[in-house]
């Protein structure tokens, strides 16, 4: 059950990080192509630390 919460976790601070970015960007709103390619810079951006 450790696992599972700790997964949990992650994926709540992965979401959390996404938001405050998304609002640091200081851009009202956007499209499904805009968000997709926004959450692709950041995973791999992720990938490289």
């Amino acid at each position: 059950m450790g696992t599972e919460k700790k997964r949990k976790d992650a994926q709540q601070a992965i979401l959390y990080e996404l938001r405050r970015l998304l609002v640091k960007s200081g851009k009202d709103s956007y499209t499904i192509e805009e968000l997709c390619n926004f959450i692709d810079t950041v995973a791999e951006a992720k990938a490289q630390e």
